[in-house]
């Protein structure tokens, strides 16, 4: 495919499925559900109200956040009617983990917390229109409420035996370190917003993840219990890669939403370093693009894996959905620079910068050499093998050939850096001062 049509896609759902709902489970986004006949009829009817609730455990969100962002997305483009639910309360709290209690935030910390990922949740919805979105907080309803009142008006539904059959319980009843009373009782707050929201807003829907699905079907419970009627929940499933591990995890980090957290640059390499054996089932999940088009680009990675020309659309897709067209245009400029097809001095200095701190770096003075900086970021192992390196015409400096195994490094690049690779593909950064 060109390169004009690697411009990101406006989110839209494919209008060769007849139903939302037969969009979303060829997507793979259906892992766990209520009644499936049942919702396939919700969904292609009169305009519902649904909800998915975010907490605040951390300052940010991060990729699995973004598959239930990307399915309040698709359903709201069908035409229906999303609550965003950002948890004050639920967030001062947490769910359950599986093997260790949380550690409970300041309340001054979640509330801030409470305002970044609101505007993250507000980011992708749309707030125009007769669908128009809405964010909701529980702290507004939970606050308010007495513990009295919590027990008689909420806990009075719930049997203990049911509880603690829920997988996040049992684990954690299982583990050596038990459970909490706080964190127990979790899903009955989780319950009680399903209540609330249908109350307030006629919400039939929630969506989760699928571990969450003894919290989600605690909602759908409750109101079956209190209010006599039957409403749904959708588990997406975990997203795993081909050899089992967890996705969106490098040795122990998030990959999250916020900049400040995981740079852009960052962001488009953990989608352009995508394996082959699962970038199709990405695209499928996180871009908005047809079925056609990912069959193609299926094709593709049959026929020309080599071109990557997949794993390069998601990543424009994704990046630019999340930090916009320009953030990924920078983004896609400096990784093709790089790595030798592109201009580095026309490069933004932020952009650069933020490239070169995810690649091996080391801050060095205007009089180091380049076979000292070699040695100090680990592309050699010695100062006698950069020396060599250099004598054998192995190493460039900022895109040109160095023949002087005395030359300076030179902070010449915008942002005062420079980039030093050995071979083709060992590349470090280098922060110039003084």
């Amino acid at each position: 495919m060109s390169e004009s049509a690697l411009s990101a896609t406006a989110p839209a759902n494919d209008p060769t499925f007849e139903n939302v709902w037969d969009e979303i489970v060829w997507r793979g986004l259906v892992h766990v559900s209520t009644d499936q006949e049942a919702l396939r009829e919700l969904l292609g009817g009169d305009p519902i109200t649904y909800y998915c609730g975010f907490d605040p455990t951390a300052p940010s969100l991060h990729l699995g956040n973004l598959v239930q962002l990307l399915l309040l997305r698709r359903l709201q483009l069908a035409g229906h009617k999303p609550l965003g639910l950002v948890g004050g309360s639920t967030g001062l709290i947490g769910d359950p983990r599986p093997t260790a209690e949380r550690t409970l935030n300041a309340k001054e910390t979640v509330v801030e917390w409470v305002g970044r990922l609101r505007a993250q949740v507000e980011h992708v919805l749309s707030f125009e229109g007769e669908n128009a979105a809405r964010i909701v907080n529980n702290l507004d309803w939970t606050a308010p409420m007495s513990a009295i009142d919590f027990l008689r008006d909420i806990g009075k539904h719930y049997r203990v035996g049911t509880m603690l059959k829920k997988d996040a319980v049992s684990a954690r009843l299982n583990s050596e370190a038990g459970i909490s009373y706080t964190e127990f009782s979790y899903q009955l707050l989780q319950g009680m917003d399903y209540l609330e929201l249908y109350r307030q807003y006629g919400c039939v829907l929630q969506t989760g993840g699928s571990d969450q699905w003894g919290n989600l079907t605690s909602g759908t419970d409750l109101i079956h219990r209190v209010e006599g009627v039957s409403v749904h929940a959708i588990g997406t499933p975990l997203i795993t890669n081909s050899d089992g591990t967890k996705f969106g995890k490098s040795e122990g980090n998030a990959i999250w939403l916020d900049p400040e957290m995981c740079s852009p640059y960052a962001f488009y390499q953990f989608w352009l370093n995508t394996d082959d054996a699962d970038v199709v089932d990405r695209m499928k999940v996180f871009t908005f693009l047809t079925r056609a088009e990912i069959d193609e680009y299926a094709r593709l990675v049959e026929a020309e894996p080599y071109r990557r020309a997949a794993q390069k659309r998601l990543a424009r897709e994704v990046t630019a959905f999340v930090h916009g067209v320009d953030a990924t245009t920078a983004v896609a400029a400096a990784s093709e620079a790089l790595f030798g097809k592109g201009d580095l001095t026309a490069l933004d200095a932020q952009t650069l910068r933020s490239a070169l701190r995810e690649l091996p770096n080391v801050e060095a003075s205007v009089d180091a050499t380049v076979a000292q900086v070699l040695f100090d970021t680990g592309l050699v192992a010695s100062l006698g093998e950069a020396r060599r390196a250099i004598a054998q015409g192995g190493v460039t400096l900022d895109g040109v050939r160095v023949d002087d195994e005395g030359a300076l490094v030179t902070g010449a690049l915008p942002g005062g850096v420079s980039v030093v690779r050995r071979g083709k593909k060992t590349l470090a950064g280098v922060f110039v001062s003084g």
